[in-house]
């Protein structure tokens, strides 16, 4: 405190000095109407920018919990959405789903918070685990498409195979051919996969959507897997040789959706008892 009176009484002429600036800056500007305009337009001006700045930073800095909300939204609306087109057969036909079956997937959402894209078999890391109710097997997409499927778990994390995986094929549909067959990743562009076993006498249409078949127990059908950049078929070939652009965007993965289907034990035990008929 001492020194706090020490150093006033050192600059007591310079504070003088500042004090008498700031009351004949109040003289100027309350008895003269051009300088009170120009003071308050000049003094709105500045408080507006300030006021934008300020906005600004707080909704930067709400972005997170905003992406997370959005992220939450989303995994309603795919609950919704698969469980209408699991109701809505593709055919009109008398066949109904029971709500059991249509209601058999399950979505978390998860934050991506490692990932890898360079390597011949890549990996994402995802901040939800086993306390969380997710376990290996369990299928993982993002917004715009299929990502991967879940490897390992510890508690609070998971680890996911990604589609850019030299081993990860997934079931998938041409939407305008109707052909199905698995979908890989060539090792070569994060960007690009290839779909196989598709028939050569089926007609290919550049830009045609695929998704994933109702032939596998990970991802519910209708997940985007990519949209086909074109096919060739050389005259020794059985096959198209197909090209996709896939769906999702590893560059840019945030958060991700894991699937979880609640028949699949039962699907899977059931089909591992069936044998062929034994002659």
């Amino acid at each position: 405190m001492f020194e706090l009176f020490q150093f006033i009484a050192r600059s007591r002429n310079f504070i003088l000095f500042i004090l008498l600036e700031v009351l004949s800056f109040y003289f100027i500007v309350n008895n003269n109407n051009y300088w009170s305009v120009a003071f308050f337009n000049t003094s709105n001006q500045y408080a507006a920018k300030l006021l934008a700045w300020s906005n600004a930073a707080r909704d930067y800095a709400r972005l997170r919990q905003v992406n997370a909300d959005l992220a939450e939204e989303n995994r309603r609306l795919n609950t919704l959405l698969t469980q209408y087109q699991q109701m809505r057969p593709e055919v009109k036909t008398n066949y109904k789903t029971d709500s059991v079956f249509a209601t058999r997937f399950k979505f978390t959402v998860a934050r991506v918070i490692n990932n890898t894209t360079s390597h011949p078999n890549n990996y994402i890391t995802i901040d939800k685990g086993t306390e969380d109710g997710i376990r290996p097997g369990m299928g993982v997409i993002s917004p715009t498409g299929v990502v991967g499927k879940v490897k390992n778990c510890s508690a609070h994390f998971s680890v996911v195979t990604s589609i850019l995986h030299s081993e990860f094929m997934v079931s998938s549909k041409l939407i305008k051919g109707g052909d199905i067959g698995p979908a890989k990743w060539d090792g070569i562009d994060p960007g690009r996969m290839k779909m196989l076993y598709i028939s050569r006498n089926t007609k290919i249409y550049k830009g045609d959507s695929v998704v994933t078949s109702e032939h596998n127990s990970v991802f519910p059908p209708g997940i985007p897997v990519g949209r086909v950049l074109g096919a060739r078929a050389a005259p020794d070939q059985t096959f198209h040789d197909i090209t996709l652009r896939i769906a999702t965007d590893f560059s840019n993965l945030s958060f991700v959706y894991v699937v979880e289907n609640r028949l699949q034990s039962e699907q899977e035990q059931l089909e591992s008892q069936t044998e062929p008929d034994k002659k």
